[in-house]
């Protein structure tokens, strides 16, 4: 399938530009906001420019030569687009790095992007460059945001020094290197080389251009609508590729305003203070919303049970009306008046009031979590894409949401089906290649077309729904293929399951690990009269294996039986990124928690 059309954003072909095209057209207008003791705080789309080049003019004082790479180490805040733009426009190319990553992973990333500055943003995460920096030789420098005084070492250079050194020189000798670095900026240059997130083997760096970034941003806007009235709540993070591309470059190319959610976990908090207009989010964002919404309506009784209950069985009814193309009767809409007044509302306030929509993207976003949204009038509009395709490939539409599928190609990408299923793409959008690597640029990108890895089918209106990883299918001993991921979405939407891994690959049946949502498991133990003093004693509990088999079964009883679970273990910690079981995108490590557990799992099979 293939779609064409893209927005024009005149001359500015590059990012540097599009930046300087709306420091001049919005001024004083609100570009950033961030929230800093207790407060919000506004900055203007002068102020942000005048850094960006402030920091440029300082890292050309540092020696950046074009196309060299600098490493940006940093938790989402203003400094990182202001440091993201300063390279850019210095003309370098930036290596954004995940704050949870450890001081061998940080070596790791820096020695093969052969780095030569590296930006963090405090000391704790300038303790990871200092030890491991003797390994670095092409290494120069450390700039640091908020850095301890004096500088642990003569490589750390504060920001503000930085920034300082770029206003004199612009002060004295004008802008002029700066300018000049911009306009010889093309279009495919090298803008950023971003790590693949590493769930089997090293992480590879993708080589991501300007045309890359704004090619990908014109294919978004012409599938979704924003405006320099919009506010984005960002939370995801920045060195990932879909908050860089939805959050960052998008909202700047269209003048929208972005704000900065303080952490992750006061996503909640903030969405209520600055009330956006759209937002971006990964799965688990709408899962944990859905879980704590049934969560409160579990606690309610009576009449308000009763009307929550009837608001979102008319909100289901209208959406399959409008699936069928029915008609609506005036009684029938003027009841779905009533239901946004009165159960509808709620739901959006504690969203902040103002949501025009959100985008779901960096995982399946399971099929029933969105039609309990979309029923509320809460549209997501779940997407598809991937690090090497900057990252958009597909995306729901306003008013024409299937939920369960990742929506049609953006315009301007193409899509096709391998013969295997495998999905594969071909555009502007496609990356340059891996840093270092042309065997595995080889391998990937073959004639043009990237082999995405996903296994998919495009329906009779061109939408695209996503089954699995081509290496993630299952062979079981009977020969039958299964798709883990279905498994495990249609079960993490049951409020007492938290995390699930599918196995049984060339076994007879089907087992998982399975994390229990405690904050729902605990509670019901107590209800039951269970006497457990931790969680290793709840999950080894026979009554608590009996409930979350009758769960499990209940959740499965619509799929074929190989597809369902024979056997699972409870375990009582979560699988985290702190002990590389889950990436900085929130994906299981499958072969990880397969060699970590593999007594565990081998035990599920014994006896059969």
């Amino acid at each position: 399938m293939t779609v064409t059309g893209r927005m024009s954003m005149g001359d500015a072909t590059t990012i540097p530009a599009v930046l300087r095209r709306q420091v001049e057209r919005y001024g004083e207008r609100t570009a950033l906001i961030h929230r800093r003791d207790g407060v919000w705080r506004p900055i203007s789309w002068n102020e942000y420019g005048r850094r960006a080049r402030d920091l440029g003019l300082g890292l050309i004082c540092l020696g950046l030569e074009p196309q060299q790479q600098v490493a940006l180490l940093s938790e989402n805040r203003p400094e990182w687009v202001m440091c993201d733009l300063a390279i850019l426009s210095a003309g370098g190319a930036d290596v954004p790095i995940y704050m949870t990553l450890t001081p061998k992973q940080v070596e790791y990333l820096l020695g093969d992007s052969q780095s030569r500055i590296a930006i963090v943003s405090n000391p704790e995460q300038l303790q990871k460059l200092l030890k491991v920096k003797q390994r670095l030789p092409l290494l120069r420098h450390i700039i640091c945001f908020d850095c301890p005084q004096p500088p642990p070492d003569p490589m750390v250079v504060p920001l503000d020094e930085v920034m300082r050194r770029g206003a004199e020189w612009a002060r004295e000798r004008g802008t002029s290197a700066l300018d000049e670095r911009v306009t010889a900026l093309r279009p495919g240059d090298l803008a950023s080389i971003i790590y693949t997130s590493g769930t089997t083997g090293e992480p590879k760096g993708v080589m991501l251009t300007h045309d890359n970034f704004l090619s990908n941003v014109q294919a978004s806007l012409a599938a979704l609508p924003v405006s320099e009235r919009d506010l984005a709540l960002n939370f995801l993070p920045l060195s990932h590729i879909f908050a860089r591309t939805c959050d960052h470059y998008l909202m700047m190319v269209m003048g929208a305003t972005i704000a900065f959610a303080e952490t992750v976990d006061t996503v909640a908090r903030d969405m209520l203070e600055v009330r956006p207009t759209v937002m971006t989010g990964v799965p688990r964002l709408y899962e944990k919303t859905y879980a704590r919404v049934m969560e409160a309506v579990g606690r309610t009784a009576g009449i308000r049970r009763a009307l929550f209950e009837w608001g979102m069985r008319l909100g289901a009814a209208r959406l399959r009306a409008l699936r069928e193309r029915r008609w609506l009767s005036p009684w029938f809409r003027l009841k779905c008046a009533l239901a946004r007044r009165l159960v509808y509302a709620k739901l959006r306030e504690r969203l902040g009031g103002r949501i025009r929509f959100f985008v779901s993207g960096g995982g399946p976003l399971p099929k029933e979590i969105g039609e309990f949204f979309g029923g509320a009038d809460i549209v997501i509009c779940e997407g598809y894409g991937l690090t090497e395709t900057s990252p958009v490939i597909s995306v729901n539409r306003l008013g024409a949401v299937k939920y369960g599928t990742v929506g049609p190609p953006v315009p301007g990408v193409e899509v096709t089906i391998a013969e295997d299923g495998e999905i594969l793409t071909r555009g502007p959008h496609v990356m340059k290649g891996y840093f270092g690597r042309e065997r595995e640029t080889a391998e990937a990108i073959v004639d043009g077309w990237l082999h995405t890895g996903d296994i998919g089918f495009l329906d009779e209106d061109g939408y695209l729904t996503i089954t699995d990883r081509k290496k993630d299918i299952i062979v079981t001993a009977g020969g039958k293929n299964v798709a883990p991921q279905l498994i495990e979405n249609t079960l993490k939407t049951d409020p007492f399951i938290n995390q699930i891994v599918v196995h049984g690959d060339k076994r007879k049946f089907l087992s998982a690990l399975i994390v229990p949502n405690f904050e729902q498991l605990e509670p019901w133990a107590r209800q039951q009269g269970l006497r457990c003093g931790s969680r290793a004693e709840l999950v080894g509990l026979p009554e608590a294996h009996a409930f979350i088999e009758q769960r499990i079964n209940d959740k499965l009883r619509d799929l074929a039986r190989h597809e369902q679970i024979r056997r699972f273990t409870l375990l009582d910690r979560d699988f985290t990124m702190g002990d590389g079981e889950v990436t900085p995108s929130l994906k299981l490590r499958r072969k990880i928690i397969a060699d970590r557990y593999r007594d565990l799992i081998e035990a599920m099979y014994r006896d059969v």
